[in-house]
Formats: C-alpha cells, sequence, structure tokens
C-alpha cells in the first residue's frame, strides 16, 4: 500500500509485520456473533483487501476463530484480533489456534490480547498486570508456542506498555489521543509497533457527528480503564458524563469529511503511530459495515485499490 503523508513505512514496525501504516477495526466482523451474518462479512473482508488497506482488526472482544473466518476470505492482508480477552480463552488453546491459523493462511495472523475490563469479567477479573504477564509465560510454553513477533498487547498504562515491548511485537492501544500516541512512543522507542485504534465519523455537519460519537462513546465512558488513562491526558468527571464533553470527543475520534479525516490520520502518524486502526463509528457500529465509508475513506489517503 502507498504510506499515508508523514511516514515511511518501510523503516517502520508496521512494514515488519506486513499490516501497512493503515487498516479497519471493526466489532462487525465477528462470526461469533450468532447473526449468521457470514456471507456479508466475507464480502466485507474482500472489500477491504481489495481497496488496498494493510490489516484488519477485528474488534468486540474477538476469538482466533473470528480471525480465521476472515483471513478464510482474504489472501494476503494481516488479521488481528482486537482483541482476545485472556479471561475468556485459556492461553494453551489460544496458542494452539495461533498455530493452526498461520499455518493455514501464510502467517498473516497477529494475536492481539487485552485484559478487557472488570466489568466484562466480573468472576475472574485479578491483578491484571500479573494475569497478562502469566498469560505471556503460558503462550511461550505451550505445545505450540505464540511468537513474540507475531503477538501485540492492548495497552494503555505504563506498566502494560512496557510489556508490550518487552514480551511481544508491541502494542494496540484503544480510545486514544494524539498527544498519548506521543507519549507511548517515547515509552516503547523506535522498535516496537505502535498501532492506535482512532474513531471516525464521516459527517461534516459537527453537533450530529458529536451525538453518533457520543451514543457509542457512553459504554466506553462508563469503563475504569478507558477513564483512569484519559485522567492521565488531562480530562476530568464531567468530560466522562452523558458520552463525553466536546472536548473529550474532538480528542478521540476523527469528524468530518474524508479529507479531514486523513489529516487526524496524518496527525496520529506524526505522533508515532506507525499504524492506524481506523474504526468508522455508525449509529450501529458493532453491526453495520459501512464499505462506502471504507471506500471514501481509501480513496482520501490514496490507497492503491481506491478508484475515487
Amino acid at each position: 500500500m502507498t504510506s499515508t503523508p508523514g511516514t515511511d513505512p518501510a523503516t517502520t514496525a508496521a512494514h515488519e509485520l506486513g499490516i501497512g501504516t493503515v487498516g479497519i477495526w471493526s466489532g462487525a466482523l465477528r462470526v461469533s456473533d450468532g447473526t449468521g451474518r457470514d456471507g456479508a462479512i466475507t464480502d466485507a473482508v474482500e472489500e477491504i483487501e481489495a481497496l488496498g488497506y494493510g490489516a484488519i482488526w477485528v474488534g468486540g472482544s474477538a476469538s482466533v476463530a473470528d480471525a480465521e473466518a476472515v483471513l478464510a476470505a482474504t489472501h494476503h492482508l494481516r488479521v488481528a484480533t482486537g482483541i482476545l480477552s485472556i479471561w475468556d480463552h485459556p492461553a494453551e488453546r489460544v496458542a494452539e489456534q495461533a498455530s493452526d491459523a498461520n499455518r493455514a493462511h501464510d502467517d498473516r495472523f497477529i494475536l492481539g490480547i487485552g485484559a478487557s475490563h472488570r466489568q466484562l469479567a466480573p468472576e475472574v477479573y485479578a491483578k491484571p498486570y500479573t494475569a497478562m504477564r502469566e498469560y505471556l509465560t503460558a503462550l511461550d510454553e505451550a505445545p505450540h508456542p505464540v511468537p513474540v513477533q507475531q503477538r501485540v498487547l492492548a495497552a494503555l498504562g505504563p506498566k502494560m506498555l512496557q510489556l508490550s515491548k518487552d514480551r511481544a511485537a508491541g502494542a494496540h492501544p484503544y480510545l486514544v489521543t494524539e498527544d498519548y500516541v506521543a507519549e507511548a512512543r517515547e515509552a516503547l522507542g523506535t522498535g516496537p509497533l505502535l498501532a492506535p485504534e482512532l474513531k471516525v465519523v464521516l459527517d461534516d455537519n459537527l453537533p450530529r457527528a458529536r451525538e453518533t460519537a457520543r451514543a457509542y462513546l457512553r459504554f466506553y465512558l462508563e469503563l475504569p480503564n478507558y477513564t483512569n488513562n484519559l485522567r492521565r491526558a488531562g480530562f476530568g468527571p464531567a468530560d466522562f458524563e452523558n458520552g463525553g464533553s466536546d472536548a473529550l470527543l474532538d480528542a478521540v475520534v476523527a469528524y468530518g469529511d474524508a479529507d479531514r479525516i486523513r489529516t487526524r490520520v496524518t496527525a496520529f502518524h506524526k505522533a508515532g503511530a506507525d499504524h492506524v486502526a481506523l474504526q468508522v463509528v455508525t449509529p450501529n457500529p458493532m453491526q453495520d459495515l459501512p464499505i462506502a465509508e471504507w471506500r471514501a475513506l481509501a480513496a482520501a489517503l490514496e490507497l492503491p485499490g481506491a478508484t475515487g
């Protein structure tokens, strides 16, 4: 794929992993959601690959099986879980599945793992940093180990970022600002992958775009892992109420037409991101497959498969 302005993919960790400088993040690509939309998902991921995106991040606490369904429908782009919860999937079984997926699909699978949130795993959630270290050790010691270069961590805080540097290919942070990206790059140094997710609303009506984003962010702003990280960025309790203040929304969501969003993507790269995983926010982002928006973004980003 072509590079996003301000980046040099020939020297980035994204190039080393083969994921390019921009990808698509979507929770609507999980075949395990029980909606029976396998055919629509296949068509969608074929389109993403044809447009020239470098990677697909299967969101919404995806499993390896979700990623493997996407791998089976594509030919060359990388597919990652964004992210697989360590509380829901035993490490040894995940290692076996990851090995099978990479053997069957030319080493195109990247295991994205995270400690999720207490609210989503209340019966087992405890000491997430310690649990992540133990999980990584289990991946190392499994009969089919997951190589360090084929796994990334959903890191936010300093300790988890350090772990993503020491024991994974890098970090895939979610719901972050450009300033956070710059700080994370400083913490990681120049080698490890930094692949933040960025929410985008393709709508140049600012009040309406904010309301679309606000409706989606309500859920995330009830999760302390995210709000604690945003507090470190200078936001306070009032910014987390009612789906987020305008200032918070403007910091973590890109609005406008595709060209304005291109500017925000470029800013993330200049701040230190190797790869930006774009999540198109719609009224129902965990179900919608926004192919028109993916096409518009691909054109604005001058991806090789874009037609206009």
